[in-house]
C-alpha cells in the first residue's frame, strides 16, 4: 500500500534514494522519516489431519482457489505461537506439533512466509475468515507456484514424494496483482 504522507509530521513523502534503495523520505527539516516499506511475517500451516492435507479457501478469495492456513504474527508472539492459534482460529483444530519447513520471500505481496507442517487433532469448525475447506490426501497434494506452494513442494520432496508444480492460473495472477501491498 503505498503511503503518501509522513506519520509523524503529516508532510508530503517524496522519493529519494535511501542507503542506494527508493524509498518514500519525508523532506521536512527535522524530520527526515523514512517508510521503509520491509517485508511482513506470514506464518502457514501445513495442516495434516487423519492423513489428509487440510487446504482452505478465504472469503475474498476467488471461488476455486485453495490454500494453506495463513496469518500474521501478533505483537509479542513467536511464530510457533502464531501457527498454532491460526490453526484453532481457522479451524478449530488443536496442534499436535509444529515442525518448521522453511522461509519463503512472496514478493508480489511483499511477505516473508514461515511455513510449518502441523498435525492436528479434533473436528473442523471453520472460523470467520473462511468460506470452505477442502480434505486433500498427501499423495494426491500438489504443489503451486506462488505464496505458500513452495513450502508445500519442498515438504513433500521431504516426505519423498515430487511432482511438478501446478501452474498458476492467470486469473488467480491478477487478483493477486491487485491485492499486491507494494503496487
Amino acid at each position: 500500500m503505498p503511503v503518501h504522507f509522513c506519520p509523524q509530521c503529516g508532510q508530503p513523502l517524496h522519493s529519494a534514494d535511501v542507503h542506494g534503495r527508493p524509498r518514500q523520505r519525508c523532506m521536512a527539516a527535522g524530520c527526515g522519516y523514512v517508510y521503509w516499506n520491509n517485508p511482513v511475517p506470514v506464518v502457514a500451516a501445513i495442516v495434516e489431519l487423519d492423513g489428509m492435507v487440510i487446504l482452505a479457501r478465504n472469503k475474498s478469495w476467488p471461488e476455486k482457489m485453495y490454500g494453506l492456513i495463513t496469518g500474521f504474527l501478533e505483537q509479542r508472539e513467536t511464530p510457533d505461537e502464531a501457527i498454532r492459534r491460526e490453526v484453532q482460529e481457522e479451524l478449530g483444530l488443536d496442534a499436535v506439533a509444529t515442525h518448521f519447513i522453511g522461509n519463503y520471500a512472496f514478493f508480489e505481496m511483499n511477505q516473508l512466509i514461515l511455513a510449518y507442517h502441523v498435525p492436528a487433532r479434533g473436528k473442523i469448525t471453520l472460523g470467520d475468515e473462511l468460506a470452505d475447506f477442502r480434505q486433500v490426501p498427501i499423495e494426491r497434494l500438489k504443489p503451486w507456484t506462488l505464496g505458500t506452494g513452495p513450502a508445500v513442494r519442498d515438504w513433500l520432496a521431504r516426505r519423498g514424494q515430487s511432482s511438478a508444480p501446478m501452474e498458476s492460473h492467470s486469473a488467480i495472477r491478477d487478483w493477486l496483482a491487485h491485492q499486491t501491498l507494494n503496487p
